[in-house]
């Protein structure tokens, strides 16, 4: 009589384990993520007295020096890092399929091994064929990159412990399986398991691993939660996959700023990087066109110009349509109240699309005098200046609120060509008057709008 092997739930958002399937997760609290999977069984001796390995050390006596960090060579990814790869750091990079995961893995793989590094690229999803022809598109091929097909992750340990590189690339952690682990490649506890010999690997090894994890339809990386707890920095890949530009942005980041972003465009020889995204954010601006409007918005330290176009028309239906492409939906349908009952536009006859040029996806609140702005020259039809520029947090009240690094941002636009930028009144206490560009504090939506439609005068 074939014995029935005991299996356990797991939930796939957090990895909580039960005995019986539940409808919702006590931990998480998500609906519907608990799968079936075969119960690991324990080690035998648990109770025999263990010889510790290490022992506690003083904090003050540890070592924690900055050339510990290697910089790629490309300036945006770099960024992202915070200056760089920390020497036995996990990197997980998520992101949509054909997005360019294994392209800007692969490139850093190259550049690195250019300046004398050893590089180990693993990948359990190409062949060494495969990978030789994306290699040869991206460029020359220098020494010191090594290859390695394999989804058995016995081996793979093997294979990292005797060649001890400087940088490893595991091409996707969904395919790797660890044979300990009675359950198929991709489950809860294979890409936990997985994950786990990785991190003691590149922490007992001193190798920075940089692992490619397949993404939901949701956008969130597949597997249990509890992944992105174990390594060190998540980053993720947006973009339009039909579309050139890229974004490189990191939700976790333990050895630097989680608000940066970097930039990058998909081109038939790889990724190029985009060190002025605001040139490339504003260019193909309209011409003498209503509803278009620049903005400033701030990614980490860096601040960035956006074309806010809006498109205001009266509406055929009981009920008007609204349309955010780039930003907060629900953060469109609150500024289109406060337009109507502060300045008594009558936005509840119109249908209303909003949308930031180049594909790019922002929610901070300084776009709001921007959303604003553009909105009532859409439903006025009359032409705000291209360049004129604003920023500013909008209140419930009509008021225009204080952003920060303000001075950065009017410097950003000055940069650019600017003549004049609207700027919250409140801010005006911290700015500082700058050589070559009109600055016009507002206190209220209705001053914002006057401010805007005031053309300039020609010298």
């Amino acid at each position: 009589m074939a014995v029935k092997k005991k299996t356990v739930f797991f939930c796939q958002n957090c990895g909580f384990e039960s005995a019986k399937w539940m409808g919702q997760c006590p931990a998480c609290h998500e609906w519907n993520s608990f799968v079936e999977e075969p119960k690991e069984k324990s080690a035998a001796g648990g109770s025999k007295r263990r010889v510790l390995s290490s022992k506690p050390v003083l904090l003050r006596d540890v070592s924690a020096e900055e050339n510990e960090r290697t910089a790629i060579g490309m300036p945006e990814f770099d960024r992202v890092l915070g200056g760089g790869i920390v020497k036995g750091s996990l990197v997980l990079i998520g992101g949509d399929p054909g997005i360019g995961k294994s392209t800007i893995l692969l490139q850093a793989a190259k550049l690195l091994a250019q300046r004398g590094k050893k590089i180990l690229y693993i990948s359990g999803e190409e062949s060494l064929a495969q990978i030789r022809m994306r290699a040869e598109r991206l460029g020359e091929i220098p020494e010191g990159l090594f290859l390695y097909c394999e989804t058995n992750l016995g081996d793979i340990r093997e294979v990292i412990e005797t060649e001890k590189p400087d940088m490893c690339v595991v091409d996707s952690i969904q395919t790797m399986y660890n044979e300990e682990v009675a359950s198929a490649p991709g489950s809860v506890s294979q890409v936990r398991e997985s994950t786990n010999v990785l991190m003691m690997l590149a922490k007992g090894l001193g190798v920075s691993i940089f692992i490619v994890g397949h993404v939901t339809k949701e956008g969130a990386v597949a597997g249990p939660r509890v992944l992105e707890h174990m390594v060190d920095t998540v980053l993720y890949f947006e973009g339009d996959r039909y579309a050139s530009y890229r974004i490189l942005r990191a939700v976790k980041n333990r050895f630097g700023s989680t608000n940066e972003i970097g930039v990058f465009e998909m081109r038939g020889a790889g990724l190029v990087e985009v060190p002025n995204p605001s040139e490339y954010m504003l260019s193909g601006r309209p011409e003498h066109a209503s509803g278009s409007v620049a903005a400033c918005t701030v990614e980490g330290t860096r601040p960035i110009l956006v074309e806010i176009q809006a498109l205001v028309a009266r509406t055929s239906f009981g009920v008007p349509r609204r349309t955010a492409a780039g930003t907060d939906y629900n953060r469109v349908n609150l500024l289109l109240a406060v337009l109507e009952k502060r300045c008594g536009i009558d936005m509840s006859s119109c249908d209303a699309y909003i949308n930031i040029a180049g594909g790019i996806r922002l929610t901070e609140p300084a776009l709001d005098l921007g959303i604003i702005l553009a909105a009532a020259s859409s439903f006025r039809d009359i032409e705000i200046p291209e360049n004129v520029c604003a920023f500013g947090e909008v209140g419930l009240a009509g008021e225009v609120r204080a952003v920060g690094q303000a001075e950065n941002r009017v410097r950003e636009a000055r940069r650019l060509g600017f003549a004049k930028v609207i700027v919250p009144k409140a801010n005006m206490g911290s700015l500082r008057k700058i050589e070559g560009i009109e600055i016009a504090p507002v206190g209220s939506v209705r001053e914002a709008i006057s401010a805007a439609e005031k053309k300039l005068e020609k010298k």
